[in-house]
């Protein structure tokens, strides 16, 4: 009998740990992604440039770029901009919109990404996907997965801790994404990798039922893992799949109707993620969430991240325009107006405290 087998898109090294960061070059150096040194370095202007200060000494032979923004038009001129130089390796060091901008510009120009998170907002870190501006408003965007992730927890706890408590709503979120998937793959037949699955639903679940916090060094290396498993489950798929479902069409309305008020994406597809298990009448699972959500200090109603039921209302109704042809709950249910008003209000007087 054959013995078949696949292999699993994944980062070759992943370095979690206070300090990392001192250690690039040797990083990059030992696991042979850059022995000559001769790297394009990606930071934003602000923070980035205290950042180049601090490391350019230890690499001499690195390109510095500068990027603002997280556009699809920055990442195409970072790439041109690339492209006259002679390179082993690009590196990204910063948040979300530095990495995105990064991961795409590389794989215009054909090189390996080295990702430095210098924030754990969002599972962006690991992912197969650069969440980039356009002109019709955010496109997501294929790209090949980091070949090296560096997390220097440092970093990690001189961030906003509000960076922290999103990234642990985007790890959450995912147990209702892959419910979504579970209900499409019985409903129209779409196909489910239980693989991708299985390395979702453990980002989440290792967050779950943990009693420390954002201030523990175990907490964010747990978080950490999860985000980089996020990542991993969707390179299996080539798609979003495992890590978004009704969560993330809820978020992406609100990023359409309220730009202007809308908050971090982790924030987003956390309350996307708990209402959309409430929609499915899993109490067990709604209740869970709810109080590791409120222990965290992650918004988990409409009125934490500043809108009102009727306004959340209308979010729900816009949600499942945002990605057609993914089949949530919300596509499942089909309610209309008078029904979601019913819904939402049920949802806040059950879950208010």
């Amino acid at each position: 009998m054959p013995i078949l087998t696949r292999l699993v898109p994944a980062p070759l090294t992943v370095d979690i740990r206070g300090g990392a960061l001192e250690d690039l070059a040797a990083i990059l150096e030992d696991r042979r992604i850059s022995t000559s040194g001769r790297l394009a370095i990606v930071v934003s202007g602000g923070s980035g440039a205290k950042l180049r200060d601090r490391l350019a000494p230890g690499l001499p032979d690195a390109e510095w770029f500068t990027v603002a923004g997280g556009s699809l038009a920055s990442a195409v001129d970072l790439a041109d901009r690339m492209r006259a130089g002679s390179y082993d390796a690009v590196v990204g060091i910063g948040g979300g919109r530095v990495l995105d901008t990064t991961k795409y510009a590389a794989a215009r120009v054909g090189l390996p990404v080295v990702a430095v998170a210098t924030n754990l907002a969002h599972d962006g870190i690991a992912s197969p996907v650069s969440i980039l501006d356009n002109d019709a408003g955010r496109g997501s965007y294929g790209v090949p997965i980091p070949i090296a992730l560096v997390v220097d927890l440092d970093l990690i706890r001189a961030a906003p801790q509000r960076y922290v408590r999103s990234g642990i709503g985007e790890a959450l979120s995912n147990l209702s994404a892959v419910a979504d998937w579970e209900l499409s793959a019985r409903e129209t037949g779409e196909a489910f990798d239980g693989l991708a699955a299985a390395f979702a639903r453990t980002a989440a679940e290792s967050l779950l039922y943990r009693p420390d916090s954002v201030h523990d060094d175990a907490f964010l290396i747990a978080l950490a893992e999860g985000l980089v498993l996020s990542g991993i489950a969707m390179s299996i798929t080539g798609n979003t799949r495992p890590c978004s479902g009704a969560c993330h069409e809820i978020s992406h309305a609100i990023d359409l109707m309220h730009p202007a008020r809308a908050g971090l994406h982790g924030e987003q597809v956390g309350l996307g993620g708990v209402f959309a298990s409430h929609l499915r009448g899993d109490k067990d699972l709604t209740g869970r969430l709810v109080e590791v959500m409120d222990r965290h200090e992650i918004p988990y109603l409409p009125g934490q991240l500043g809108f009102t039921n009727d306004e959340f209302v209308s979010v729900l109704e816009y949600a499942p325009d945002t990605r057609p042809g993914r089949y949530t709950i919300l596509e499942h249910l089909g309610l209309g107006r008078e029904a979601l008003v019913d819904a939402v209000a049920d949802y806040v007087d059950t879950y208010s405290s």
